[in-house]
């Protein structure tokens, strides 16, 4: 395992409870839309054993070109060791990443692709959306769906509805208004919905989509291929 070490070249507070690292690209290190990372902090790997409290997997909310790598992330002020050290992180500190992979990268089939996501979720779908205007071949139509009754949404700049893009975003701040969309975008039977929050949060939605007919391979989880079987045949009569 390749463990890359590189620092902090910027910190954006993107709302008052999300910001955003920006970490200086190291030699060698790529990934694709859609990717998650171990992210750790100094420290991590100093006994015998790894420090797992010094560890989180993440998104990473930028693409190669942009030449940083994004990690967006929620810190409230009750929070865990790892959110608590990283608030006090600044430019210069060091940090590492390891085990790069993505689950949901955009898929060019010709169809249309939606996006449902949960408040900070918006940081895997961001590098889709950005792969997408800078390439919209064999994609119908992109709409991005997220709940968020914190009134402060995310990247703003990208999540705005553009119709010479063929996208559209749309903002939800509660269960029941979000559930509902979520029916009426299953009714295009032949979608691809994509799915990124908390493990409850992933069964509603799979449960809905279900109800409504769409398929477990026309549904993307942020899971390794065996997780996201479980999750896709959940038995919901339980």
């Amino acid at each position: 395992m390749q463990i890359y070490w590189t620092k902090i070249n910027e910190v954006i507070e993107e709302t008052p409870e999300v910001k955003t690292f920006l970490l200086n690209l190291p030699e060698g290190f790529t990934w694709e839309e859609g990717a998650h990372t171990h992210f750790a902090l100094e420290g991590f790997n100093a006994g015998d054993q790894p420090n797992r409290s010094l560890i989180r997997h993440m998104s990473i909310s930028t693409l190669p070109h942009e030449h940083s790598i994004g990690i967006t992330t929620r810190i409230k002020e009750q929070c865990s060791e790892f959110k608590a050290i990283l608030r006090q992180l600044d430019v210069g500190s060091d940090v590492a990443i390891f085990k790069t992979h993505s689950n949901v990268p955009l898929k060019r089939e010709d169809k249309n692709v939606y996006l449902l996501s949960s408040g900070v979720g918006l940081a895997t779908f961001r590098p889709l959306v950005l792969d997408y205007f800078k390439r919209g071949d064999n994609v119908g139509h992109m709409h991005s769906l997220n709940i968020d009754s914190s009134g402060s949404f995310l990247f703003p700049d990208t999540f705005a509805s553009s119709p010479d893009k063929t996208f559209t975003s749309q903002f939800v701040d509660n269960r029941r208004d979000y559930y509902a969309e979520v029916q009426a975008l299953a009714a295009d039977k032949d979608g691809l919905f994509y799915v990124v929050g908390s493990d409850e949060f992933l069964l509603q939605n799979i449960e809905v989509l279900r109800e409504q007919g769409i398929q477990p391979e026309q549904i993307m989880l942020d899971k390794h291929e065996n997780q996201r079987a479980e999750f896709l045949s959940y038995d919901f009569s339980m």
